[in-house]
């Protein structure tokens, strides 16, 4: 295998002035991470610890095994929506161990408008459960949970992909061999006491925990009881009388140890494990910063990436001389072995071909793929069209779409239109999309967008003071729609991706990644857990 060598001089000043701009950006995105992950108003987090309760990531923390990674998803869903009143969307969400086996973890933050679902709430939840059904991972839901937030009744009831949908997909992971268990930490009404009570396990904690699919105000309205919280729902009454939960914890403590202890003893076993000893590096992750370029138009070789990314800078590389503006190869990252598809410019005709042959072969050799985008599109033009781009590109699209293997993608720079798609955007259901703070997701670039729209109103023609004012207003109202949609943060706080991350972070993120992904389990055939 050729071992990839550098062109990047590290003291230059073009690394240095890299380095510098990448590096404000990095700081911003943990200022936002940090932002949100502290949860909710000072004042909800004071009224919830003054009633026993941990925080969210609390929880989490003594849930999983000591020392290892959890790796959180979309920790900036619903950024800058809502007046910045529902950070991380109200939920958590993530892959964790425990007893080593990797886990999905689902856990309402009751700080956060008392864990009521949104939108982005209902999003997260079920790209949750997409990601723990497709790698095959037991879900641990630590519910704390108001239901939906009634004022958004219209974004969260009654679509295909709303919270109904997150039952439908509890149930059948269930059928499927899928441990579904809930440890109830506070109030779960309405919608969210379905999720324990369609849980295989059920655990409640004492006095804090209720479950009623209507509270004592529903109840005063609908049939002019009166009954306080306690007696309608709680904790030891579904322990005692109704048999909705299956274990009574004394305190949080208890609940987690409770579950660990289940999860401890559901007897599935799972081997991630590389097929290879993993080797580092052959230049230091964090100089990608250097490495990017701060002006988004001055291109950079894709190759410098995988040296900084890929062990040893081992890459087995598929057509080097032929089809350039797709580099393709074979590396291990963290010993997984992977086929790797980044961009070195826009995909012609012959780079797409180049591509659909990889990618068909990384699927016969049952070989995971990974894409990083930095795409302006697919080539245009009189040339382009008559050498077959449509149809080429087409080939590229298809092998990606239909490749049985695992697939993952990061977006470290643009991602634009058909560009997107042939190096299997969102649409394409990779197994997990990631993006840097470089990123920009858009049909087109902003410069690409203004000029078609300036175009067509040249077309219409009319009084020339008329046409000219109407250009300019065309130009700035467009310029700013795509400065703000294309932003990373915009498409990461409406789910588009599954989380913003540092660059230098990216080799471990897809080391974790391909843990879970080359060792999904056969599923078989299983039995349900009917609670009737």
């Amino acid at each position: 295998m050729a071992e990839l060598t550098s062109a990047v001089l590290a003291g230059s000043e073009t690394f240095r002035g890299n380095h510098a701009a990448q590096t404000a950006r990095v700081e911003t995105l943990r200022a936002r991470i940090a932002a949100a992950t502290a949860g909710g108003r000072p004042d909800m987090v004071e009224r919830h610890r003054s009633r026993g309760k941990l925080l969210v990531r609390e929880r989490i923390d003594l849930l999983v095994d000591p020392g290892t990674a959890f790796m959180e998803l979309s920790s900036l869903a619903a950024y800058g929506q809502y007046g910045g009143d529902v950070p991380g969307a109200g939920i958590v969400t993530g892959i964790g161990i425990v007893h080593g086996l990797p886990c999905m973890v689902i856990a309402n933050d009751a700080t956060v408008k008392g864990g009521s679902f949104y939108h982005e709430t209902v999003k997260k939840h079920i790209r949750a459960q997409e990601i723990a059904a497709e790698n095959r991972l037991p879900c641990l839901y630590l519910v704390d949970c108001g239901g939906a937030y009634l004022p958004e009744q219209d974004r969260v009831f009654p679509d295909a992909r709303h919270f109904g949908n997150s039952f439908y997909r509890q149930t059948n992971m269930s059928a499927s061999g899928l441990p579904q268990i809930s440890a109830v930490f506070g109030g779960c009404t309405a919608g969210g006491a379905y999720i324990p009570a369609l849980s295989d396990e059920v655990i409640m904690v004492r006095d804090n925990a209720r479950i009623h699919l209507g509270g004592p105000s529903i109840v005063k309205v609908a049939i002019n009881e009166e009954v306080d919280g306690e007696t309608l729902g709680g904790a030891e009454m579904h322990t005692r009388v109704s048999g909705v939960s299956d274990h009574l914890a004394e305190d949080e403590y208890h609940a987690l140890a409770l579950m660990r202890d289940i999860v401890g003893n559901l007897g599935l076993k799972r081997t991630m494990a590389p097929d290879a000893p993993a080797a580092a590096p052959l230049h230091d992750p964090e100089e990608l910063l250097g490495v990017i370029s701060a002006d988004r138009k001055k291109p950079y070789d894709v190759r410098e990436l995988l040296l900084r990314m890929i062990d040893a800078g081992g890459f087995r590389e598929f057509k080097p001389s032929w089809g350039e503006t797709l580099v393709c190869g074979t590396a291990r990252i963290h010993g997984y072995r992977v086929g790797i598809l980044g961009n070195n410019g826009a995909l012609l005709s012959d780079s797409s071909l180049k591509g659909a042959q990889f990618v068909s072969m990384c699927d016969q050799r049952n070989i995971p793929l990974l894409f990083l985008h930095n795409i302006s599109g697919f080539m245009v033009g009189i040339e382009a069209e008559r050498g077959g781009i449509a149809k080429n590109s087409a080939k590229l699209v298809y092998a990606m779409s239909v490749a049985k293997v695992p697939r993952l993608s990061v977006i470290v720079g643009g991602s634009y239109g058909a560009g997107n798609y042939g190096m299997c955007g969102r649409g394409f259901a990779p197994r997990f999309l990631f993006a840097w703070p470089t990123a920009e997701l858009a049909t087109m670039s902003a410069d690409i967008a203004s000029n078609v729209m300036l175009e067509l109103r040249r077309a219409k023609g009319g009084d020339p003071a008329k046409v000219q004012a109407d250009l300019e207003r065309i130009e700035a109202e467009v310029r700013a729609q795509y400065a703000k949609q294309s932003d990373p943060y915009y498409a990461t706080s409406r789910l588009w991706d599954d989380g913003l991350i540092e660059p230098g972070q990216t080799r471990d993120i897809l080391g974790l990644c391909l843990a879970i992904v080359t060792s999904v389990p056969d599923s078989g055939r299983h039995t349900p857990v009917f609670r009737m």
